[in-house]
């Protein structure tokens, strides 16, 4: 018996034909972590080609409060251009696969991750951190297994229904935190990405031409409310803030990059990815920053906890002792990360208007000032400057 991560897409539809062809009693596990997805039509499909069972798991305020949050609290990037969009949604996928699986004694897990990308990383040192004695099918590693290329051969000959065409050939991962795009056309990167492509974000020339004017609070690095300045819209539970904050990015044009990245396992990849509302959180959070965190604590984080916890989301290793340490030193720096930020959305661009903390008091306007003395005169640089 198998637990499949299934997406009710081509590959993982032809994987669950295969397992069933190899043998195999095949359980299908659906995460909903907000991608656009018709589910129950993905669950009648997967009965129909051979699924004993189906779950389907909305994992979404999950998603936002445990993993999207506390990447935000670290300012999380990889390579200063990646959101970590994909990272970040394989642990909370992994945990409750390994939870299933366990509640339906199967033996096996399997999932749809090529041979030469991130994925397959990432699913399989969660599932042997979570559950070591678990064995992992992972059919495109099979020698002489079915191939990308020859997929929708494959389902013609089976019978399985997909929606994939080669008028489309472009591969995507999609979920609450962002959109990716890869393979296909896109592997030779001076190809510009065609404009059907995108799927979330409008494009920034067609946004509208009056800017879209917010303010979002944090506290201890957390985002509790967003307040539309535009049109008076409050809102402050978790996942309705996120999902909100989705709504007015992508309709401004913010969050779409097109970069080309180093893998994990050694493969350098052109990728393209549209995160709406985590660009907005991650400007407004580092500004807040800016005024607030004690410049000691604040260069700390950045040389160490930012690059190596976006480090290890990317190569996978959530569930790591390492992961565990940094997430409590990341919690320490933020306890002062409490304000408000003013933000412009404006063609593509997130534009900061300006920032205040009722309770950090690191910056003193008298003391910064040029025509106030405050508690610091200009000739106490005197000495400063002399024992340099």
């Amino acid at each position: 018996r198998v637990l499949l991560a299934y997406s009710g897409g081509l590959d993982t539809s032809c994987i669950l034909v295969w397992l069933r062809e190899q043998g195999y009693e095949v359980i299908t596990y659906m995460a909903n972590v907000g991608q656009e997805e018709d589910f129950e039509a993905a669950r009648e499909k997967a009965l129909k080609i051979g699924a004993t069972k189906v779950y389907i798991e909305d994992l979404r305020r999950i998603f936002v409060e445990e993993l999207i949050f506390p990447a935000i609290q670290a300012n999380a990037i990889y390579e200063n251009v990646y959101l970590l969009g994909t990272s970040l949604a394989r642990p909370v996928i992994a945990k409750r696969q390994i939870e299933i699986a366990e509640k339906e004694n199967c033996e096996y897990i399997s999932h749809g991750c090529t041979g030469k990308g991130n994925d397959q990383v990432r699913f399989e040192l969660a599932y042997y951190a979570l559950k070591p004695d678990i064995k992992v099918i992972a059919p495109w590693r099979i020698p002489g297994n079915i191939r990308i290329s020859s997929l929708l051969a494959y389902a013609a000959e089976k019978n399985i229904p997909v929606v994939q065409t080669t008028k489309q050939p472009w591969s995507t991962d999609e979920n609450l935190f962002h959109c990716s795009y890869e393979a296909g056309v896109l592997e030779d990167p001076d190809v510009t990405p065609p404009k059907n492509m995108w799927k979330l974000i409008v494009d920034p020339e067609d946004a509208p031409n009056t800017p879209e004017r917010i303010t979002i609070t944090f506290k201890q690095g957390i985002p509790v409310m967003v307040k539309n300045n535009s049109d008076g819209i409050t809102v402050s539970d978790p996942l309705d803030l996120f999902l909100y904050l989705n709504t007015i990015a992508r309709r401004n044009g913010i969050g779409r990059i097109d970069i080309v990245e180093n893998r994990f396992i050694g493969i350098k990849s052109r990728g393209c990815y549209e995160t709406p509302g985590g660009t907005i959180l991650r400007t407004a959070h580092v500004d807040l920053e800016g005024l607030v965190l004690d410049r000691q604590v604040r260069s700390l984080r950045d040389q160490f906890i930012t690059p190596q916890y976006s480090q290890l989301l990317y190569n996978g290793q959530y569930f790591s002792p390492e992961r565990s340490v940094l997430f409590a030193a990341l919690l320490e720096s933020q306890k002062s990360v409490n304000g408000e930020v003013k933000l412009k959305l404006y063609k593509g661009n997130v534009i900061i208007e300006g920032r205040k903390s009722d309770t950090e008091k690191l910056y003193d306007m008298d003391e910064s000032s040029m025509d106030v003395t405050g508690g610091f005169s200009p000739i106490d640089a005197d000495g400063f400057i002399k024992t340099q």
